[in-house]
């Protein structure tokens, strides 16, 4: 197979394919710079991320362990009155007070239908005088935080005689 082309233009041709290749991994470092810079950053983002979480999380930790030292302290106050029960109403007060800012609701159940996503049933009890699938008891407080269950309210759950 013969050539038409010049060995002239040959060397044209290979020069300007040399450069284009060249230019094409010039490009390709570029890239690949902006890749691994990109990269570290991205890295460094999570690093500060899961520093920053832990921090906000040691902060909350603190703050709940804050409250629960005062009302230790209150409680040990009250056990060492000679008449308790102004102390633990003063602390059952501050309790109550957290709760309300906290946005801590007891879930209202007896005489209302069972509700599996409120309630937790502990146990049934047929009784002629109720509705059928009511609570009729309350074994244990549940609650809302932000209205959403905290803990569920365990509870004894009518069933209709026969």
């Amino acid at each position: 197979m013969t050539s038409n082309k010049k060995p002239e233009e040959l060397k044209k041709i290979i020069k300007k394919h040399e450069k284009e290749i060249a230019k094409l991994k010039a490009q390709l470092k570029e890239k690949d710079d902006k890749y691994l810079r990109c990269l570290a950053d991205f890295q460094n983002f999570q690093k500060r991320a899961e520093k920053e979480l832990l921090n906000r999380e040691e902060e909350t930790k603190k703050t709940y362990i804050l409250e629960l030292v005062e009302f230790y302290e209150l409680l040990k106050k009250a056990s060492e009155d000679k008449n308790p029960k102004e102390g633990l109403k003063l602390l059952i007060n501050n309790i109550e007070k957290f709760m309300e800012k906290e946005q801590i609701k007891p879930i209202d159940c007896i005489g209302q239908e069972f509700d599996h996503n409120i309630h937790h049933a502990i146990t049934t009890i047929e009784k002629n005088d109720c509705e059928d699938n009511t609570v009729v008891e309350e074994v244990k407080k549940g609650y809302f935080v932000n209205n959403k269950v905290l803990r569920p309210s365990h509870v004894v759950v009518s069933k209709k005689k026969n």
